[in-house]
């Protein structure tokens, strides 16, 4: 039937202009349609999601002509759905050209639906290769270093070199016994970003009840050991104690002399993964959700040392107990001695799991997320239901962990990743460890350590108050332009913005 027909077939003027509305609001359907396919609130196909929405709400009504206008359409839709969109021919663009194109071609209903079909499905590939779009620059923009942080490292860099009171000893040499003080509660930080490193240290010591006994060991590497050296020589957190050591101040734990490490930098396909094309492969059809998940993985601190650090532990530290690793990306927001007193009933590590939870997207995460269970290797030996923790709050027992072979389990199974061409698992150094770590886990309570702050923007501001530590995981840091601006407060309250260093580096304090 065609539109001026049925201007005529409907004596009811009413009756047209309502049939006439619809199609102006079709679009707009569908775009809503698209929107919620593509944050994973619909799976099903824009045609019938828009069959199922309007089937009920219009056919609701009867007893007039409009009703039994509307209910030939949606039988039509409900045809067309299954049917191909003719390949290279030419659909409007816009609602304003398809009504242009309506009207000239004087199209029936089925015409009329297969090209609205054809202009949403665009539409909606239009939104979604936008939004991959979007993930792919937040990518390139979190794994870049801003101007300010850069500048704050060249600038303290140089203070070492020129300013003996940036080079003098930390800790003090009548505090140095501290260091090795079971009495003391003792954190260890391992990165080459100053500002999140100043952040971590000074959220720890105001929210301690007893900062006299916090002792930190701050880890960095060898490009930025004097400008994080100058940093806490220059600004000391008294009473607390803090030491900062380079990676190349360990003379066993170089590269060259760990061979899984050194074939992570080496070969050529952790390179191509890390630094390679990261857009080939994607399919405009992908979430970008997952496609965000999969750029993360790939961003090249995976394969720093710094990130591996944490599984050398108890040979970094060889007279210590108990540690508290703590991730850059944190802020600690509750005094943290209570974990010192955990029964970790004779487990190593103390961590959150990320199984279960109010928020099913952060805390949502079985061994299913980590790991590529097509592969054999992976299904014959792992549980995909099994549940996952988080790194970025562990309180370790170095003493348990001493009597196991949680290091060699995990380089080994580094090693087997390389071997089958990084195809095991695709996040980083988390999975090598939820393997080692099998057994060896206690779970904490989940106040603790609040994530997502770095990806999920809907996250509850109460319950970002009343946790004891806070993680930006994520690409979203609190220190990046694209960071989410009503949880950025939380990590730029430590941030001393009248520091000289800090104005003349113009890191700004957001408004």
């Amino acid at each position: 039937m065609k539109v001026k027909a049925a201007a005529r077939y409907f004596s009811n003027r009413t009756v047209f202009y309502t049939v006439l509305a619809l199609a102006f609001l079709l679009p707009f359907v569908f775009i809503l349609t698209a929107v919620d396919t593509l944050e994973g609130v619909n799976d099903c196909s824009s045609s019938d999601c828009l069959g199922r929405r309007l089937g009920p709400r219009f056919l609701g009504r009867s007893g007039d002509d409009s009703a039994k206008l509307i209910k030939e359409l949606y039988k039509i839709l409900q045809q067309i759905n299954s049917e191909e969109i003719p390949v290279g021919e030419k659909f409007p663009e816009s609602f304003s050209e398809f009504l242009s194109d309506m009207k000239d071609k004087e199209y029936d209903a089925k015409t009329f639906a297969i090209r609205l079909k054809a202009m949403i499905e665009n539409m909606d590939k239009e939104v979604k290769r936008s939004r991959l779009a979007e993930q792919l620059h937040k990518h390139f923009i979190a794994t870049a270093i801003p101007k300010g942080i850069h500048c704050l490292t060249l600038r303290l860099t140089d203070e070492y070199s020129c300013n003996s009171q940036a080079r003098k000893q930390l800790p003090a040499p009548e505090l140095l016994s501290l260091l090795f003080d079971n009495s003391c509660h003792h954190f260890v930080l391992a990165t080459d970003n100053i500002l999140a490193a100043s952040v971590v240290v000074t959220s720890v010591v105001r929210s301690s009840l007893n900062p006299g006994r916090v002792v930190f060991h701050v880890i960095t590497d060898k490009k930025t050991y004097p400008g994080m050296h100058s940093w806490f020589a220059l600004n000391p957190l008294s009473p607390a104690i803090i030491e900062v050591k380079g990676v190349h101040q360990f003379h066993w734990l170089r590269r060259e002399s760990i061979p899984v490490l050194k074939a992570v930098t080496n070969y050529s396909g952790v390179r191509n993964h890390y630094h390679g094309n990261h857009i080939m492969g994607t399919n405009v059809s992908e979430n970008p959700r997952v496609f965000a998940s999969k750029l993360q993985a790939r961003g090249p601190k995976y394969i720093s040392l710094l990130n591996h650090m944490r599984i050398y532990l108890p040979e970094i530290f060889p007279y210590l107990n108990k540690v508290v690793f703590l991730d850059d990306d944190v802020v600690v927001q509750r005094d943290l001695s209570p974990l010192w007193l955990i029964d970790l009933s004779g487990k190593v590590n103390g961590a959150v799991e990320t199984c279960k939870g109010e928020d099913t997207w952060v805390m949502a995460k079985s061994f299913r997320t980590y790991f590529n269970f097509s592969h054999p290797l992976i299904a014959d030996k792992l549980d995909p239901d099994e549940c996952a923790w988080a790194y970025g709050m562990n309180i370790f027992d170095l003493n348990a962990w001493r009597k196991t072979n949680i290091r060699e389990t995990y380089l080994f199974w580094v090693q087997e990743n390389l071997k089958s061409s990084v195809t095991l698992w695709k996040l980083g150094t988390l999975p090598p460890a939820l393997i080692a770590f099998r057994g060896y886990v206690h779970p904490i309570d989940p106040s603790w350590h609040m994530l997502g702050l770095g990806y999920q923007e809907k996250t509850d501001i109460d319950s970002v108050r009343k946790a004891a530590v806070i993680h930006y995981n994520g690409q979203c840091k609190p220190w990046l332009e694209i960071g989410y601006k009503h949880l950025q407060p939380f990590w730029t309250r430590h941030v001393n913005y009248t520091n000289d260093f800090i104005r003349n580096c113009h890191i700004l304090e957001p408004q």
